[in-house]
């Protein structure tokens, strides 16, 4: 066997382990692929759903409830400067949970220039309280690996640092969700920083899932993934995979055998930034475990 062959049949055999936990994200007001994933998706599988600026609390409880009844685990966004104030976010938490069973969120700052209201980053709203006050117990940190096209790294890092610290201060479980790359050497390269630095949450590494070609760059190039875009230019066969909307074998491949080489990475799991499409996603990580 040539040794090619060996390192991918290596990365093949470690990608179910690192597909037993995954998710799909989408828009709470995407009501074709709510539907499609309440009929589609294996029962327990978590769901995130955005809210977008300027969206109702109602559009969102609705969507969440949806998941909920097909028995998946929604995992609303709650993001800071899409919040006017506390008040909301007290009301919009208490709805969540007692209308669709939530138990978990994914907490955002958020990327609109100018907030709606009082909040301007995701530890305003864990210093609030008002998690864990309606039995929150489980949250999602964003992190970003290949740094944040609007804040400076050293500011992410001290970000990310506080925000554990609330997080550790008010008893919730913490997992980090990165923002998608094309460059698995970048998520390595993640896991070992926070591992250094004495950060123990899982990392859920964030994965673009199969889209039109000018969608994912266009999505690429807004959320600040230049460097593994230029990584693409590179890597002949991945770029291949990646722009044609296939899947992402080889990407993930090797993330999973890095993990199966060293555990301490802590990587645990995939999150699938869909497009518009979650089933098309979720139907190839169930083809893998």
């Amino acid at each position: 066997m040539a040794p090619g062959e060996a390192q991918l049949k290596e990365e093949w055999s470690a990608l179910p382990a690192l597909l037993e936990n995954y998710s799909v994200e989408l828009t709470a007001r995407d009501r074709r692929s709510v539907a499609d994933v309440a009929a589609h998706l294996q029962r327990g599988v978590e769901v995130f759903v955005a809210n977008l600026p300027n969206e109702s609390a109602d559009v969102l409880v609705e969507a969440v409830t949806a998941l909920r009844e097909a028995g998946l685990v929604p995992v609303p966004h709650i993001v800071a400067r899409n919040t006017r104030h506390a008040h909301e976010l007290d009301e919009t938490l208490g709805r969540l949970v007692k209308e669709a069973g939530v138990d978990r969120v994914l907490v955002l700052g958020g990327d609109r220039d100018d907030p709606v209201g009082e909040f301007t980053s995701a530890l305003q709203l864990l210093e609030t309280g008002l998690i864990q006050k309606h039995g929150i117990r489980k949250i999602f940190l964003a992190c970003y690996p290949e740094g944040h096209p609007r804040i400076s790294d050293t500011v992410l890092q001290e970000a990310l640092k506080a925000k554990l610290a609330a997080a550790r201060e008010a008893s919730l479980e913490v997992t980090l969700v990165s923002q998608f790359v094309f460059d698995p050497k970048l998520v390595v390269e993640l896991a070992k920083w926070l591992r250094a630095n004495g950060i123990e949450a899982p990392l859920r590494v964030g994965v673009a899932g199969p889209a039109d070609r000018g969608k994912l760059i266009k999505y690429a190039i807004r959320c600040g993934v230049g460097a593994s875009l230029r990584i693409l230019k590179e890597r002949g066969e991945l770029a291949k995979n990646v722009l044609a909307g296939e899947t992402p074998d080889e990407l993930l491949g090797e993330i999973a055998e890095a993990q199966a080489y060293d555990p301490s990475l802590g990587i645990d799991g995939a999150h699938f930034f869909t497009f518009g499409d979650p089933v098309k996603s979720a139907r190839w990580v169930e083809g893998q475990r």
